[in-house]
C-alpha cells in the first residue's frame, strides 16, 4: 500500500522535479555562470576550427585558383616573379573594371603549376575553374630543355602559360605558405585555450557538484532524524538506505554532467545553425532537411525512456529492501531452513529487474541506432549536393569542407543529448524517490518557541489521552494517570494491551490524537523535543549497538560525557567486570548490532548508556527480559540506585521485577483497569491477581 501511494505521488510530480533539483544549484550561481561562460567559449572555439580549416583550404591550400594582379613592390601580400610583383589582395581592392587584360593566373596540370598572364576575367575563370567544357584543348610543348608551356584553347582562342620552376612556385605561393602558417598557430592556441577552459570548467563542475549532493544527502539523512516513528513503521529500511546512497549518488551525475553538456550541446546546435546559415543557406537548407524526424524521435525517446527508468528504479529499490530483510533474518531463515524458498523469492525479483532493464536497454537499442542512421544519411545528402554543387563552380572546396565537418558536429550534440537522456532519465527517477522522503510530513515537529525546563521535576501526567497508529484502531482509549516526580510505576498487561505505546508517547515519539501528556505541568508539545527526550533514559528489550568500540557505544559520540563518566556508569550496572575481560577493554571494537556480545552484556551496556547520560526520567520496556537470573540480580542493586530521586516507569512481563514498585497499573484493551500497590492488587481478586497465579504456575 504504501508503495503504491509512492508510486502514484512520483507520477504527479513530473515537471516539477527539475525545478526543485535546480534549486540547489542557486547557492552556487557564481560558480555555475563561470561554467556556462567557459562552456560557451569552448563551444566557440569548436565552431571557429572548422571555420579556420576551410579558409585554409580556399585561400591557400586552393589558392593558386585566385587570380593575381601586377602591383607596386610595396604593396600589401606582393611576391615576386620575375621582375615584377604579383599580389592577390590587389584584386580584392581593384575596381570591377581594373586590370581587365592583367590578371595572372596559375593552371594545375598533371601535378605541374603554369602561370598565364595578361587573360581576362572570362578566362581567368575558366582556368581557375579548370572546367573540362570550357577548355578545349591543352598541349604541352618545350622551347628550351629548361622553359616548358602549355597551351590552352578556350572558345577558339589558344592561351600560353609558362611553367613555374620549383623555387618560383616558392615564391609565386609565399603568401599561401603564411597564411597556412598564420592558420596552424592560431588553431594551436584555440586547441589549447580550449584544452584549458575544459580543465577549468571540468574542475569547478565537480567541485560544486560534490557540494550540491553533499547537501542534498546532508538534507536527506536530517530529514529522516525528524520524522516521527510512525513513518519507520510502514518502510522498509532497505528503501530509506536506497534513497540515501544509490538515489542520491545518482543525482551525481546530473549536476557534474549532465545539464551542462545539454546547455553546451544546445549552444552548439544554435550556433552551428547560425554559421551553416550564414556560409551557405541552401547547403544548410538539405542539412536541417531531416531535423524534424528526430526531434519526433528525441520526445518520443523522451516519454517512453521516463517510465522505463522509472519501472527499473522501483525494481532496484524492491530488491535493496528485500536483501535488507533477507540478511537481517538471516538466523531466522537458517533456523527454519528456508534458503531454498527464499532463493526463488529473490529470483522473482531479480526476474523482474531483469526484465525492467531489458526493457530500458531495447528503447536505446532502438533509438540510438535510429540517430546515427539519419546523422549519416544526412551526411550523404551534403556530400551529394556539395559535391554536385562544387563541380558546377557554385561551392567551393574548403566551405563543403566545412558543411562536412558541421553536419557531424550538428548531429553529435543531439545524439548526445538522446544518450544523454539515460543519465538525465535515471537522475529524474532518482529525484522523484528522493522527495518522496523530503515530502513525508513531519508529524512531531518542534513549536515556534518552546518553553524551558532548565531543572525538570520529572512529574508525568495523562488527561483523557486517545491514541491510534492507523485511522481510529484506538490503541489508547482515554487513559488518565498521574506519576509524581521520584515515583516508581510499572505498567502490566496483555500483549497489545497499550503498554509500550505509553513509553512512546511520554518521549513524544508519537502525538496523540486527543487529550494531553504533561511534564511538570506543561504540555509536551509546547517543550523542545530534544530537550524533552534528553530528560528521558530508555532502556528497551532489543538494543542496539553501533559499529564502533565500547566506549563510543556508551556515551554515543557525546563530547560531554567525560571516559571517566562512563566507566562510572560502567561500574554502576557491573557490566565494567565484563568489559575488563575484553582484549581492550572499553576500546573493543564491537560489530552492528554488537554480534560479538551475549545479550545479557548488551543489555547491561544499554543500562550503562542510559546512567551515563543522567536522565530525570527512567523507562525500561522489558529491560531485564533477555538477562539471565545470575545477571539481573547483579543489576538489581545498581537500579535501586539509579532510580534513587528519578521517574520510573517500568513495562514488564515478569511481575517478580516489579513487586516493590510504588504503583502498578494494569492495562487491558487500551484501558487502565486497577492501578495500586503489588499486595493492593492481590488483594482485589482482578486482571493482576490472575496473572501473578498463571506466572506461578
Amino acid at each position: 500500500m504504501k508503495q503504491k501511494i509512492d508510486e502514484d505521488y512520483e507520477k504527479s510530480m513530473k515537471g516539477n522535479v527539475l525545478r526543485r533539483l535546480l534549486r540547489y544549484a542557486i547557492p552556487y550561481w557564481h560558480t555555475i555562470i563561470i561554467v556556462f561562460a567557459l562552456v560557451l567559449a569552448i563551444t566557440g572555439f569548436d565552431l571557429l576550427r572548422p571555420v579556420l580549416v576551410g579558409d585554409a583550404i580556399d585561400d591557400y591550400i586552393d589558392g593558386y585558383n585566385r587570380p593575381y594582379v601586377q602591383v607596386d613592390a610595396d604593396s600589401k601580400g606582393a611576391v615576386s616573379y620575375r621582375g615584377i610583383h604579383l599580389s592577390k589582395d590587389g584584386v580584392k581592392n581593384a575596381s570591377p573594371d581594373a586590370n581587365k587584360q592583367n590578371y595572372y593566373q596559375m593552371f594545375l596540370y598533371e601535378e605541374k603549376y603554369y602561370m598565364f598572364d595578361n587573360v581576362d576575367s572570362k578566362v581567368q575563370k575558366n582556368l581557375m575553374e579548370g572546367s573540362k567544357e570550357l577548355v578545349e584543348s591543352v598541349q604541352v610543348s618545350h622551347e628550351t630543355q629548361e622553359d616548358e608551356f602549355i597551351k590552352v584553347t578556350i572558345e577558339g582562342k589558344e592561351y600560353t602559360g609558362t611553367l613555374l620552376s620549383k623555387d618560383e612556385l616558392k615564391q609565386v605561393r609565399k603568401g599561401d605558405f603564411d597564411g597556412i602558417k598564420k592558420i596552424v598557430v592560431v588553431y594551436l592556441l584555440i586547441l589549447l585555450v580550449s584544452f584549458v577552459c575544459n580543465i577549468l570548467q571540468t574542475w569547478l563542475l565537480q567541485l560544486t557538484g560534490q557540494n550540491i549532493i553533499y547537501n542534498i544527502r546532508q538534507e536527506v539523512f536530517e530529514h529522516i532524524h525528524r520524522l516521527s516513528l510512525r513513518f519507520f513503521d510502514v518502510t522498509p529500511v532497505g528503501r530509506i538506505v536506497t534513497r540515501v546512497t544509490n538515489d542520491v549518488e545518482a543525482l551525481n551525475e546530473m549536476y557534474t554532467n549532465i545539464l551542462v553538456k545539454l546547455f553546451k550541446n544546445i549552444v552548439k546546435i544554435i550556433g552551428l545553425a547560425v554559421v551553416m546559415l550564414s556560409i551557405n543557406v541552401r547547403m544548410s537548407m538539405y542539412a536541417f532537411v531531416l531535423l524534424p524526424f528526430i526531434v519526433f524521435l528525441t520526445f518520443l525517446f523522451k516519454k517512453i525512456s521516463r517510465a522505463t527508468y522509472r519501472i527499473a528504479r522501483t525494481k532496484l529499490t524492491a530488491i535493496n529492501t528485500y536483501l535488507s530483510e533477507h540478511i537481517s533474518g538471516m538466523k531466522l531463515i537458517q533456523i527454519f531452513a528456508k534458503e531454498q524458498e527464499k532463493f526463488k523469492e529473490f529470483e522473482g525479483k531479480s526476474k523482474e529487474l531483469y526484465r525492467a532493464n531489458y526493457r530500458e536497454m531495447m528503447v536505446f537499442a532502438i533509438f540510438r541506432p535510429a540517430i546515427y542512421m539519419l546523422s549519416v544519411l544526412a551526411l550523404v545528402i551534403i556530400i551529394w549536393v556539395g559535391g554536385s554543387s562544387y563541380f558546377s563552380g557554385i561551392l567551393s572546396i574548403g566551405t563543403l569542407y566545412i558543411f562536412i565537418q558541421y553536419i557531424g558536429s550538428f548531429f553529435e550534440p543531439i545524439q548526445e543529448i538522446a544518450e544523454q537522456f539515460s543519465t538525465l532519465q535515471s537522475a529524474m527517477a532518482s529525484a522523484e524517490k528522493i522527495f518522496t522522503i523530503l515530502d513525508e510530513e513531519i508529524v512531531v515537529v518542534n513549536p515556534e518557541t518552546p518553553l524551558d525546563l532548565p531543572e525538570m521535576k520529572g512529574r508525568i501526567e495523562f488527561k483523557n489521552v486517545w491514541f491510534a497508529y492507523i485511522g481510529e484502531e484506538w490503541i489508547l482509549k482515554d487513559v488518565s494517570f498521574v506519576i509524581e516526580p521520584g515515583q516508581k510505576v510499572a505498567f502490566v498487561g496483555a500483549t497489545g494491551a497499550g503498554k509500550s505505546s505509553i513509553l512512546n508517547l511520554i518521549g513524544r515519539y508519537y502525538d496523540i490524537q486527543k487529550g494531553e501528556i504533561l511534564i511538570d505541568g506543561v504540555n509536551i508539545k509546547a517543550l523542545n523535543t530534544d530537550q524533552l527526550r534528553a530528560a528521558i533514559g530508555q532502556v528497551q528489550q532489543d538494543v542496539f549497538i553501533f559499529t564502533g568500540d565500547i566506549k563510543s557505544n556508551i556515551r554515543l559520540r557525546s563530547e560531554e560525557i567525560s571516559d571517566e563518566t562512563v566507566k562510572e556508569a560502567a561500574e554502576y550496572v557491573n557490566a565494567d567486570s565484563f568489559i575488563r575481560r575484553l582484549h581492550h577493554g572499553y576500546d573493543e571494537t564491537v560489530t552492528e548490532r554488537g554480534a560479538t556480545l551475549s545479550a545479557g552484556q548488551r543489555q547491561l551496556l544499554s543500562f550503562a548508556r542510559t546512567l551515563a547520560f543522567n536522565p530525570r526520567i527512567l523507562v525500561m520496556d522489558e529491560a531485564t527480559a533477555n538477562i539471565d537470573t545470575e545477571t539481573e540480580q547483579l543489576i538489581q542493586e545498581a537500579l535501586e540506585k539509579l532510580m534513587t530521586n528519578r521517574t520510573t516507569i517500568m513495562v514488564a512481563h515478569r511481575l517478580s521485577t516489579i513487586q516493590h514498585a510504588d504503583q502498578i497499573m494494569v492495562m487491558h484493551k487500551g484501558r487502565i483497569r486497577e492501578s495500586g500497590t503489588h499486595q493492593e492488587l492481590l488483594g482485589k481478586d482482578g486482571i493482576y491477581k490472575k496473572l501473578y497465579e498463571l506466572q506461578l504456575q
